[in-house]
């Protein structure tokens, strides 16, 4: 017997040589099979009387006779074979189904012949005894495996338990003696052998699927296991094996290498298929346009399969012109099939990324075509923000800010408006570069200096009170929503240092702008007005004297 790791804990073969000679030593008839037939049956008792040619009947429990319905399967007189179980006391005790028992045991003994050593055996553990553990497989046959030859914790309940045990004796008082640490030395090298087997195999195994898990799948090939990892299923990248594969279904693999220190051996599923990434090698080029079927949609984007193993990456940006795109699902189905352009080929990331949108007509550079600056034209508000609206025009958006949709200070979109209000804007600016347009509601409104200048001219003389005072000038408020600008230099001959908010200041209108909304204030036109008319008044008065004249200036 082949030395064992476990030889430490549980003894080495010369001390089961030892103990199994001990053993036949101590053979006796006992346990053996023997013909006798019923004598008596006494069902008051609950006892069977067997004639074995002894001095006084043997003992057998009726249960031993009984159907599972109570009726007996023998009557008195019946001839029957029985094991002798007892015979220290007067009288002996008998057993008819361990006779069954080491019947089936016999046959067993006679259908492995000669090679019955280390032909391996599956049984579950029925009984624990001092000496070691009795074993039954699936036909009811028993086996004895030694404490020595268990590689079992005594501590520990072991009944119920399945164990692989490899047959290593057959007593003369036909008992199978079997070893798992036995069966541990050889299925440790059959596993090196078939390990090294399979590595060294240049063509696909089949395998079936034990288990499978988030991160791959457990294979089995003859007898050894083996992970797929997820990222070794397919050349498409990374797949859910639950998504395709079920446990038990069978399939081909490829080993691709071993870790001797954690004892696994690696499968691939794609390494039996020819690498479809050499075609798109030799085949395939940046700008080709491609049909593809979309095979999976995520929030971030697509994937689409190009019908040989490999997936492309078409991100929710390449979709579709449109900014706003909230969901690749809004625009894809999976199965949908689409025609695509090849943006990023990377062959050593083994990464492949498309674009949809470059194969339809850019509406920016449609838009360009179709309007220009100054345009009026309606459009769909589509988002408000703090700063402004966006204006869904065809098939692009343009921003309206705040400050050019109304002429009103402080006053917002989002406010004012709500999202699908039809609008009426102008457009006051087309960044090509950029692709930004810029939009104005309150150009195509009457602004409040529109409005002032139907009243109000240049040299009206006006009041308002000071809203602000600038390194450059003073702003006035004139009436509601209409400001003026007073400039430094029209304040003389008022000194802006002697100026407060809030005070009252009086000048006449020097610019009405509609266009800008703006309106110029000047004090010093006003002095040069009143100046002005005071000669008008002087010389429409012949009748005035020069003493006159000079007590007026004085």
């Amino acid at each position: 017997m082949v030395e064992s790791a476990y030889d430490d804990l549980y003894g080495n073969e010369d001390d089961f040589a030892s103990w199994f000679e001990q053993q036949e030593k101590n053979d006796n008839d006992e346990n053996k099979i023997v013909q006798g037939y019923i004598v008596r049956i006494s069902e008051s008792d609950g006892a069977v009387f067997v004639d074995v040619n002894e001095k006084i009947e043997s003992r057998m429990d009726i249960t031993e006779i009984q159907n599972p319905d109570g009726t007996l399967k023998f009557k008195e007189h019946d001839k029957i074979d029985v094991v002798i179980i007892s015979s220290n006391a007067e009288r002996a005790r008998v057993s008819h189904k361990k006779a069954l028992k080491y019947r089936k045991i016999q046959e067993k003994i006679k259908l492995l012949g000669e090679h019955y050593k280390d032909v391996v055996i599956e049984a579950q553990i029925i009984e624990k005894n001092s000496g070691g553990y009795l074993l039954e497989d699936d036909e009811g046959v028993e086996y004895f495996m030694p404490k020595k030859l268990s590689a079992l914790k005594e501590q520990v309940k072991h009944r119920g338990k399945r164990l692989k045990v490899c047959i290593v004796a057959v007593r003369k008082d036909d008992t199978i003696v079997v070893s798992r640490k036995r069966f541990f030395d050889i299925d440790n090298k059959n596993k090196q052998d078939g390990i090294q087997a399979i590595l060294e195999s240049q063509e696909p195994l089949q395998g079936k699927i034990k288990k499978i898990t988030t991160f791959g799948m457990f294979v089995d090939v003859n007898g050894i296991e083996g992970l797929v990892h997820y990222t070794e299923i397919s050349y498409k990248g990374p797949v859910n094996p639950s998504k395709t594969y079920k446990e038990g279904d069978d399939i081909l693999v490829k080993a691709i290498g071993y870790d001797k220190e954690k004892k696994r051996l690696s499968f691939s599923v794609k390494a039996t298929s020819e690498d479809p990434w050499k075609e798109i090698e030799n085949e395939l080029e940046v700008g080709d346009s491609i049909s593809v079927i979309v095979s999976n949609i995520e929030s971030y984007g697509a994937f689409v399969d190009l019908g040989n193993d490999i997936e492309g990456f078409l991100h929710i940006s390449e979709i579709s012109w449109d900014k706003n795109i909230k969901h690749p699902n809004e625009y894809l189905k999976v199965g949908q099939e689409i025609v695509v352009e090849v943006i990023d080929i990377n062959m050593k990331a083994r990464r492949l990324r498309v674009s949809l949108k470059k194969l339809i007509e850019h509406p920016f550079e449609n838009f360009c075509k179709t309007y220009k600056e100054g345009d009026v034209l309606n459009g769909t508000i589509a988002t408000l923000t703090d700063f402004g609206a966006f204006v869904k025009i065809g098939e692009i958006d343009g921003l309206l800010h705040n400050e050019d949709a109304f002429w009103e200070k402080n006053v917002r979109c989002k406010d004012c408006m709500k999202e699908g209000d039809s609008i009426e804007v102008k457009i006051i600016k087309i960044d090509a570069q950029k692709e930004r347009i810029s939009l104005s509601r309150k150009l195509l409104l009457s602004s409040p200096v529109d409005i002032f200048s139907q009243t109000h001219h240049v040299d009206d003389k006006v009041k308002g009170t000071i809203r602000d005072i600038k390194d450059f000038g003073v702003f006035i408020n004139i009436e509601k929503d209409v400001d003026a600008l007073i400039r430094l230099e029209d304040l003389a001959p008022l000194n802006k240092a002697d100026l407060k908010i809030g005070g009252e200041i009086e000048g006449v209108i020097s610019l009405i702008d509609r266009e800008n909304n703006k309106i110029r204030v000047s004090i010093k036109r006003l002095e040069r007005k009143k100046e002005k008319e005071r000669i008008n008044t002087f010389s429409s008065n012949e009748k005035m004297t020069l003493g006159d004249i000079m007590r007026t200036k004085l």
